[in-house]
Protein backbone atom coordinates (compact mmCIF):
# COMPACT_ATOMS: atom_id res chain seq x y z
CA UNK A 1 0.00 0.00 0.00
CA UNK A 2 2.77 2.58 0.82
CA UNK A 3 4.74 1.69 -2.66
CA UNK A 4 1.08 2.44 -4.32
CA UNK A 5 0.95 5.46 -2.34
CA UNK A 6 4.42 7.11 -3.12
CA UNK A 7 3.33 7.52 -6.62
CA UNK A 8 -0.13 8.92 -5.63
CA UNK A 9 1.15 11.16 -3.32
CA UNK A 10 4.01 12.35 -6.00
CA UNK A 11 1.39 12.86 -8.89
CA UNK A 12 -0.69 14.80 -6.70
CA UNK A 13 2.06 16.87 -5.64
CA UNK A 14 2.96 17.49 -8.96
CA UNK A 15 -0.86 17.96 -9.89
CA UNK A 16 -0.92 20.65 -7.00
CA UNK A 17 2.38 22.68 -8.05
CA UNK A 18 0.53 22.79 -11.13
CA UNK A 19 -2.57 24.11 -9.94
CA UNK A 20 -0.51 26.30 -7.73
CA UNK A 21 1.03 27.93 -10.47
CA UNK A 22 -2.21 28.57 -12.63
CA UNK A 23 -3.46 30.35 -9.53
CA UNK A 24 -0.73 32.50 -9.36
CA UNK A 25 -2.19 34.59 -12.55
CA UNK A 26 -4.01 37.24 -11.09
CA UNK A 27 -8.00 36.66 -12.77
CA UNK A 28 -9.00 39.71 -14.46
CA UNK A 29 -12.58 39.91 -14.95
CA UNK A 30 -13.69 41.72 -18.75
CA UNK A 31 -16.91 42.50 -19.80
CA UNK A 32 -18.03 42.87 -23.33
CA UNK A 33 -21.64 45.12 -23.62
CA UNK A 34 -23.09 42.97 -26.81
CA UNK A 35 -21.25 39.73 -28.59
CA UNK A 36 -19.14 42.18 -30.80
CA UNK A 37 -16.10 41.76 -33.03
CA UNK A 38 -14.25 45.25 -31.62
CA UNK A 39 -15.36 44.08 -27.64
CA UNK A 40 -13.12 41.04 -28.18
CA UNK A 41 -9.50 42.25 -28.55
CA UNK A 42 -8.71 41.12 -25.00
CA UNK A 43 -10.30 37.69 -25.63
CA UNK A 44 -7.57 37.47 -28.49
CA UNK A 45 -5.15 38.27 -26.02
CA UNK A 46 -5.60 36.02 -23.71
CA UNK A 47 -6.05 33.30 -26.56
CA UNK A 48 -2.41 34.28 -27.81
CA UNK A 49 -0.18 35.02 -24.43
CA UNK A 50 -0.46 38.37 -25.16
CA UNK A 51 -0.82 39.14 -21.00
CA UNK A 52 1.79 37.04 -19.26
CA UNK A 53 1.00 36.86 -15.62
CA UNK A 54 -3.43 37.17 -15.71
CA UNK A 55 -5.63 35.32 -16.69
CA UNK A 56 -8.85 36.78 -18.77
CA UNK A 57 -12.43 35.94 -18.14
CA UNK A 58 -14.61 37.20 -21.03
CA UNK A 59 -18.17 37.22 -19.88
CA UNK A 60 -20.54 38.28 -22.90
CA UNK A 61 -23.65 40.38 -21.84
CA UNK A 62 -26.15 41.76 -24.22
CA UNK A 63 -27.39 43.88 -21.93
CA UNK A 64 -25.48 47.12 -21.94
CA UNK A 65 -26.76 48.44 -18.86
CA UNK A 66 -26.18 45.48 -16.76
CA UNK A 67 -22.85 45.41 -17.79
CA UNK A 68 -22.54 48.88 -16.60
CA UNK A 69 -23.78 48.11 -13.65
CA UNK A 70 -21.27 44.82 -12.83
CA UNK A 71 -18.85 47.13 -13.78
CA UNK A 72 -19.55 49.64 -10.90
CA UNK A 73 -20.14 47.29 -8.80
CA UNK A 74 -16.34 45.29 -9.19
CA UNK A 75 -17.75 42.34 -10.72
CA UNK A 76 -15.77 43.15 -13.42
CA UNK A 77 -12.74 44.98 -14.02
CA UNK A 78 -13.06 46.25 -17.56
CA UNK A 79 -15.38 46.56 -19.98
CA UNK A 80 -15.83 47.83 -23.48
CA UNK A 81 -19.19 49.24 -25.24
CA UNK A 82 -20.06 52.37 -26.19
CA UNK A 83 -18.91 55.55 -24.55
CA UNK A 84 -22.49 56.96 -24.78
CA UNK A 85 -22.52 55.53 -20.89
CA UNK A 86 -19.81 57.83 -19.38
CA UNK A 87 -22.00 60.93 -18.60
CA UNK A 88 -24.34 58.85 -16.87
CA UNK A 89 -21.75 57.07 -15.07
CA UNK A 90 -20.56 60.85 -13.66
CA UNK A 91 -24.21 61.64 -13.09
CA UNK A 92 -24.44 58.55 -11.03
CA UNK A 93 -21.34 58.59 -9.15
CA UNK A 94 -20.64 54.98 -10.04
CA UNK A 95 -16.72 55.72 -10.14
CA UNK A 96 -16.41 53.93 -13.79
CA UNK A 97 -14.38 56.14 -15.88
CA UNK A 98 -13.24 56.03 -19.69
CA UNK A 99 -9.61 55.20 -20.11
CA UNK A 100 -9.28 55.44 -23.93
CA UNK A 101 -11.63 55.56 -26.97
CA UNK A 102 -11.56 51.59 -28.53
CA UNK A 103 -12.98 52.08 -32.52
CA UNK A 104 -15.53 54.56 -34.34
CA UNK A 105 -18.60 53.31 -35.97
CA UNK A 106 -17.61 53.55 -39.19
CA UNK A 107 -20.99 53.02 -40.97
CA UNK A 108 -21.75 50.28 -39.47
CA UNK A 109 -24.87 52.08 -37.27
CA UNK A 110 -27.82 52.65 -39.71
CA UNK A 111 -31.07 54.77 -39.64
CA UNK A 112 -33.66 52.06 -41.29
CA UNK A 113 -36.55 53.38 -42.47
CA UNK A 114 -39.60 51.60 -43.35
CA UNK A 115 -41.26 51.68 -46.52
CA UNK A 116 -42.18 55.06 -47.68
CA UNK A 117 -41.01 56.54 -44.29
CA UNK A 118 -39.07 59.70 -44.64
CA UNK A 119 -38.61 63.05 -42.05
CA UNK A 120 -41.88 64.37 -43.66
CA UNK A 121 -43.94 60.81 -42.27
CA UNK A 122 -42.58 60.52 -39.11
CA UNK A 123 -44.37 62.68 -37.23
CA UNK A 124 -46.77 60.37 -34.52
CA UNK A 125 -44.61 57.25 -35.53
CA UNK A 126 -43.08 54.46 -33.47
CA UNK A 127 -39.47 54.90 -33.49
CA UNK A 128 -37.42 51.96 -32.06
CA UNK A 129 -33.76 52.33 -30.12
CA UNK A 130 -32.19 51.11 -27.19
CA UNK A 131 -32.63 53.75 -24.09
CA UNK A 132 -29.29 55.72 -23.11
CA UNK A 133 -27.23 53.57 -26.02
CA UNK A 134 -25.91 54.49 -29.19
CA UNK A 135 -29.45 53.62 -30.68
CA UNK A 136 -31.10 56.43 -29.56
CA UNK A 137 -28.09 58.80 -29.61
CA UNK A 138 -27.82 58.57 -33.46
CA UNK A 139 -31.34 58.02 -34.10
CA UNK A 140 -31.69 61.70 -32.26
CA UNK A 141 -28.63 62.94 -34.06
CA UNK A 142 -30.17 62.02 -37.15
CA UNK A 143 -33.86 63.63 -36.48
CA UNK A 144 -32.08 67.14 -35.48
CA UNK A 145 -30.50 66.50 -38.80
CA UNK A 146 -33.99 66.28 -40.43
CA UNK A 147 -35.75 69.43 -38.22
CA UNK A 148 -37.65 66.42 -36.31
CA UNK A 149 -38.39 67.18 -32.80
CA UNK A 150 -37.42 64.43 -30.55
CA UNK A 151 -40.99 64.28 -28.75
CA UNK A 152 -43.02 63.88 -32.16
CA UNK A 153 -42.37 60.42 -32.05
CA UNK A 154 -43.02 57.62 -29.89
CA UNK A 155 -39.70 55.76 -28.59
CA UNK A 156 -39.42 52.20 -28.35
CA UNK A 157 -36.31 50.65 -26.22
CA UNK A 158 -35.05 47.80 -28.70
CA UNK A 159 -31.87 46.93 -29.31
CA UNK A 160 -31.03 46.08 -32.96
CA UNK A 161 -31.69 42.50 -32.99
CA UNK A 162 -34.75 42.71 -31.04
CA UNK A 163 -35.96 45.61 -33.61
CA UNK A 164 -35.97 43.07 -36.51
CA UNK A 165 -39.36 41.63 -36.20
CA UNK A 166 -41.43 44.42 -35.40
CA UNK A 167 -39.65 46.47 -38.64
CA UNK A 168 -40.63 43.52 -40.67
CA UNK A 169 -44.22 43.29 -39.32
CA UNK A 170 -44.81 47.40 -40.22
CA UNK A 171 -45.03 48.17 -36.11
CA UNK A 172 -41.80 50.60 -36.49
CA UNK A 173 -41.47 53.73 -39.25
CA UNK A 174 -37.65 53.47 -38.44
CA UNK A 175 -35.42 51.64 -36.15
CA UNK A 176 -31.65 51.76 -35.09
CA UNK A 177 -29.82 48.73 -36.67
CA UNK A 178 -26.27 47.32 -37.30
CA UNK A 179 -25.14 44.73 -39.39
CA UNK A 180 -26.39 41.67 -39.75
CA UNK A 181 -29.81 43.27 -38.45
CA UNK A 182 -29.59 45.64 -41.50
CA UNK A 183 -29.06 43.24 -43.91
CA UNK A 184 -31.70 41.08 -43.06
CA UNK A 185 -34.21 43.56 -42.85
CA UNK A 186 -33.29 45.51 -46.09
CA UNK A 187 -33.52 41.69 -48.13
CA UNK A 188 -36.81 40.84 -46.51
CA UNK A 189 -38.89 44.57 -46.18
CA UNK A 190 -38.83 45.97 -50.06
CA UNK A 191 -38.89 49.79 -49.91
CA UNK A 192 -37.01 49.84 -46.77
CA UNK A 193 -33.95 52.60 -46.97
CA UNK A 194 -31.17 54.11 -44.81
CA UNK A 195 -31.98 57.60 -43.53
CA UNK A 196 -28.09 57.96 -42.35
CA UNK A 197 -25.53 56.33 -40.65
CA UNK A 198 -22.04 56.73 -38.94
CA UNK A 199 -20.19 56.35 -41.97
CA UNK A 200 -21.04 60.65 -42.97
CA UNK A 201 -18.09 62.92 -42.62
CA UNK A 202 -20.22 65.21 -40.23
CA UNK A 203 -21.15 62.07 -37.86
CA UNK A 204 -17.74 60.92 -37.96
CA UNK A 205 -16.59 64.29 -36.82
CA UNK A 206 -18.38 64.64 -33.96
CA UNK A 207 -16.49 62.03 -32.60
CA UNK A 208 -19.77 60.83 -31.07
CA UNK A 209 -20.26 56.87 -32.08
CA UNK A 210 -17.26 55.54 -30.42
CA UNK A 211 -16.80 52.37 -28.73
CA UNK A 212 -14.60 53.08 -25.57
CA UNK A 213 -12.29 50.85 -22.69
CA UNK A 214 -14.16 51.47 -19.29
CA UNK A 215 -12.32 50.54 -15.87
CA UNK A 216 -13.73 50.83 -12.49
CA UNK A 217 -12.52 53.15 -10.63
CA UNK A 218 -11.14 50.72 -7.75
CA UNK A 219 -9.42 48.70 -10.32
CA UNK A 220 -7.24 51.28 -11.24
CA UNK A 221 -6.90 52.52 -8.02
CA UNK A 222 -5.64 49.40 -5.86
CA UNK A 223 -4.31 47.68 -9.16
CA UNK A 224 -2.81 50.10 -11.48
CA UNK A 225 -0.09 47.85 -12.81
CA UNK A 226 -3.01 45.29 -13.53
CA UNK A 227 -4.93 48.15 -15.38
CA UNK A 228 -1.68 49.37 -17.49
CA UNK A 229 -0.43 45.30 -18.28
CA UNK A 230 -4.31 44.60 -19.99
CA UNK A 231 -4.56 48.36 -21.35
CA UNK A 232 -1.39 47.56 -23.15
CA UNK A 233 -2.37 43.76 -23.91
CA UNK A 234 -5.57 45.18 -25.56
CA UNK A 235 -3.93 47.71 -28.07
CA UNK A 236 -0.79 44.51 -28.49
CA UNK A 237 -3.76 42.42 -29.51
CA UNK A 238 -5.18 44.72 -32.08
CA UNK A 239 -1.46 45.14 -33.18
CA UNK A 240 -1.48 41.15 -33.65
CA UNK A 241 -4.75 41.16 -35.15
CA UNK A 242 -3.46 43.27 -37.74
CA UNK A 243 -0.79 41.00 -38.72
CA UNK A 244 -3.12 37.69 -38.06
CA UNK A 245 -6.46 38.93 -39.94
CA UNK A 246 -7.61 35.69 -40.85
CA UNK A 247 -6.65 33.41 -38.12
CA UNK A 248 -7.91 36.50 -35.54
CA UNK A 249 -11.13 36.54 -37.17
CA UNK A 250 -11.69 32.94 -37.13
CA UNK A 251 -10.80 32.97 -33.41
CA UNK A 252 -13.60 35.62 -33.29
CA UNK A 253 -15.85 33.62 -35.09
CA UNK A 254 -14.76 30.64 -32.69
CA UNK A 255 -15.62 33.10 -29.28
CA UNK A 256 -18.56 34.90 -30.05
CA UNK A 257 -20.40 32.06 -32.24
CA UNK A 258 -20.81 34.72 -35.40
CA UNK A 259 -20.24 33.10 -38.78
CA UNK A 260 -16.55 34.28 -40.17
CA UNK A 261 -18.66 36.55 -42.90
CA UNK A 262 -20.56 38.47 -40.15
CA UNK A 263 -17.28 38.96 -38.16
CA UNK A 264 -16.02 40.56 -41.69
CA UNK A 265 -19.04 42.43 -42.22
CA UNK A 266 -18.20 44.55 -39.04
CA UNK A 267 -14.32 44.68 -38.78
CA UNK A 268 -13.13 44.10 -42.24
CA UNK A 269 -10.35 41.40 -43.17
CA UNK A 270 -7.45 43.94 -44.19
CA UNK A 271 -7.09 44.61 -40.23
CA UNK A 272 -7.53 48.29 -40.01
CA UNK A 273 -11.08 49.01 -40.76
CA UNK A 274 -14.07 48.07 -42.98
CA UNK A 275 -15.81 51.18 -44.91
CA UNK A 276 -19.40 50.37 -43.49
CA UNK A 277 -18.35 48.49 -40.27
CA UNK A 278 -15.58 49.94 -37.66
CA UNK A 279 -12.55 51.39 -37.60
CA UNK A 280 -10.08 50.47 -35.22
CA UNK A 281 -8.26 52.71 -33.44
CA UNK A 282 -4.42 52.00 -33.24
CA UNK A 283 -2.99 53.28 -29.82
CA UNK A 284 -1.39 56.33 -31.50
CA UNK A 285 -4.69 57.69 -32.48
CA UNK A 286 -6.33 57.32 -29.33
CA UNK A 287 -3.51 58.48 -27.25
CA UNK A 288 -4.05 61.41 -28.87
CA UNK A 289 -7.98 61.69 -28.76
CA UNK A 290 -6.82 61.57 -25.12
CA UNK A 291 -4.52 64.18 -25.39
CA UNK A 292 -1.67 62.18 -24.06
CA UNK A 293 0.52 62.24 -27.88
CA UNK A 294 0.86 65.06 -29.99
CA UNK A 295 -0.73 64.90 -32.58
CA UNK A 296 -4.13 65.31 -34.47
CA UNK A 297 -6.42 61.88 -34.42
CA UNK A 298 -8.53 61.15 -37.57
CA UNK A 299 -12.14 62.23 -38.51
CA UNK A 300 -11.39 65.74 -38.03
CA UNK A 301 -11.17 65.38 -34.18
CA UNK A 302 -8.94 68.07 -32.01
CA UNK A 303 -6.24 66.24 -29.95
CA UNK A 304 -7.47 66.13 -26.42
CA UNK A 305 -11.19 65.73 -27.70
CA UNK A 306 -12.17 63.03 -25.27
CA UNK A 307 -13.75 65.55 -23.04
CA UNK A 308 -15.57 66.90 -25.40
CA UNK A 309 -17.02 64.22 -27.16
CA UNK A 310 -18.49 63.69 -23.88
CA UNK A 311 -19.74 66.71 -23.05
CA UNK A 312 -22.01 66.48 -26.44
CA UNK A 313 -22.86 62.98 -25.36
CA UNK A 314 -24.05 64.87 -22.03
CA UNK A 315 -26.32 67.55 -23.55
CA UNK A 316 -28.27 64.91 -25.93
CA UNK A 317 -29.29 62.90 -22.48
CA UNK A 318 -30.19 65.79 -21.19
CA UNK A 319 -32.45 66.73 -23.93
CA UNK A 320 -33.99 63.07 -23.94
CA UNK A 321 -34.69 63.67 -20.41
CA UNK A 322 -32.11 60.73 -18.92
CA UNK A 323 -30.04 63.60 -17.09
CA UNK A 324 -31.00 66.65 -16.15
CA UNK A 325 -27.74 68.94 -15.66
CA UNK A 326 -24.22 68.89 -17.81
CA UNK A 327 -21.60 67.46 -15.77
CA UNK A 328 -17.80 68.71 -16.13
CA UNK A 329 -16.85 65.45 -18.50
CA UNK A 330 -13.18 65.66 -17.30
CA UNK A 331 -14.98 63.39 -14.17
CA UNK A 332 -15.68 60.24 -16.44
CA UNK A 333 -11.96 59.98 -17.89
CA UNK A 334 -8.97 58.68 -16.61
CA UNK A 335 -6.52 58.90 -19.49
CA UNK A 336 -3.30 58.78 -17.26
CA UNK A 337 -3.36 55.17 -17.95
CA UNK A 338 -2.61 56.20 -21.39
CA UNK A 339 -0.43 58.97 -20.64
CA UNK A 340 2.09 56.09 -18.36
CA UNK A 341 2.17 54.27 -21.60
CA UNK A 342 3.21 56.69 -23.89
CA UNK A 343 6.05 58.15 -21.22
CA UNK A 344 7.01 54.24 -20.80
CA UNK A 345 7.21 54.42 -24.49
CA UNK A 346 4.78 52.62 -25.80
CA UNK A 347 3.60 53.54 -29.23
CA UNK A 348 1.69 51.67 -31.98
CA UNK A 349 0.55 53.23 -35.68
CA UNK A 350 -0.92 50.45 -38.48
CA UNK A 351 -2.14 50.95 -41.58
CA UNK A 352 -4.64 48.64 -43.62
CA UNK A 353 -3.17 45.75 -45.18
CA UNK A 354 -3.20 45.26 -48.77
Amino acid sequence: MMKMMGPALAAGAAALSIATGAAAKEQINVGLCVSWPGYAMLELAQQKGLAEGYEINSVIFDDPLGGQAALAAGQIDIYECTGDYTPLAIDRGTGVVTVAFANPSYGVDHVILAPGMDASTMKGSRIGAPQAYIGQLLMGVWMDSENIPLDDVTWVNLLADEAVGPMLSGDLAAAYLYEPWITRVMENLPGASSGGNTGEDWMLETGIFTDVIYMNGDFINNHRGAALDLLKARFDAVGWWHDNTAEGNQLMSDFLQWPVADIESVIGSNGKFLKGGIYMYDFDESARVCGALEGDPPFGLENGSITTVIKTINDYWVRFGLMTEVHDPAAGVDCTLMADLVDQGYRQAIEANE
